[in-house]
């Protein structure tokens, strides 16, 4: 049963403007939740700003984990972000416009679940009572994918890239300078990303459960998927195999995932 056919109407199908109109105030209500949590957030500004210079900090708990790994293995590459980021501010609204931006990106990601919650609650009376026992921990799940790549890119991928671009020069008579705003996009932008990424099982369920997608398709790309995802560890790590391998192994435990989770519904 489709969306546009909720359950308990008594002509069938719900014309297209009840739906809107049905979705209006959930949709309300998740916007006020956004600028609650969005001023809650921008009242918390060291704690943002401690969050957000984590990853370029010798005291960021993976980078010190590195440096532990860079001993062992006596190998120096593994020892990144040594020395902090010497960051500047080239607008004179910039740092104002920073807190604005970070206010407004924490209040987002704290926002998912509720959000979440608030479209499984609309389409849920579209959903037969053999779909809703199949999905009835959608929000749980979806959120905790979510979460999950989250945490990943913040403590993997960021302090790797950051150490990585940071590092990197085309010329010696070129000095980099680096801006705080193009700082805070990177880290924004790979952590939502990898976010975003650790979707897929939960996409490769949704999807499966709709027949868009099968196993069977999944295994038969799997080679195009693995240099696809190793292209981007290596784009995205120092040029050293054992930084690659520990970016790219989530990615491939991810996709095969995807795979055990769609043979379930769609071989």
């Amino acid at each position: 049963m489709g969306v546009f056919s909720r359950r308990g109407s008594d002509d069938g199908d719900m014309p297209f403007f009840d739906h809107l109109e049905a979705l209006r105030p959930r949709l309300i209500r998740s916007a006020a939740v956004l600028v609650v949590l969005m001023c809650a957030a921008f009242f918390c500004k060291g704690w943002l700003m401690a969050v957000i210079m984590g990853p370029q900090s010798p005291d960021f708990a993976t980078n010190r984990l590195f440096a532990r790994m860079a001993v062992l293995l006596s190998s120096e590459v593994l020892h990144i972000n040594r020395q902090p980021l010497f960051l500047i501010n080239t607008a004179i609204a910039g740092q104002f416009n920073l807190h604005l931006s970070l206010s407004f990106w924490t209040a987002v990601i704290l926002t998912v679940p509720y959000l979440l919650g608030e479209l499984w609650g609309f389409v849920k009376p579209a959903l037969t009572e053999r779909e809703l026992r199949a999905s009835h921990m959608f929000v749980l799940s979806v959120s905790a994918c979510f979460f999950t790549g989250l945490l990943f890119g913040y403590f993997v991928v960021a302090p790797l890239s950051v150490n990585f671009l940071s590092g990197y020069t085309v010329s010696g008579e070129i000095s980099n300078m680096t801006g705080i705003d193009s700082y805070v996009s990177l880290v924004l932008n790979l952590t939502l990303a990898c976010g975003v990424v650790f979707l897929l099982p939960a996409a490769a369920d949704m999807m499966s459960r709709a027949g868009l997608l099968s196993a069977s398709f999944m295994r038969r790309c799997r080679r195009h998927a693995i240099v696809v995802m190793a292209a981007m560890a290596a784009l995205i790590t120092p040029p050293d195999a054992a930084s690659m391998l520990l970016v790219l192994l989530p990615l491939y435990g991810l996709y095969e995932a995807g795979i055990a989770i769609a043979a379930r519904h769609n071989p």
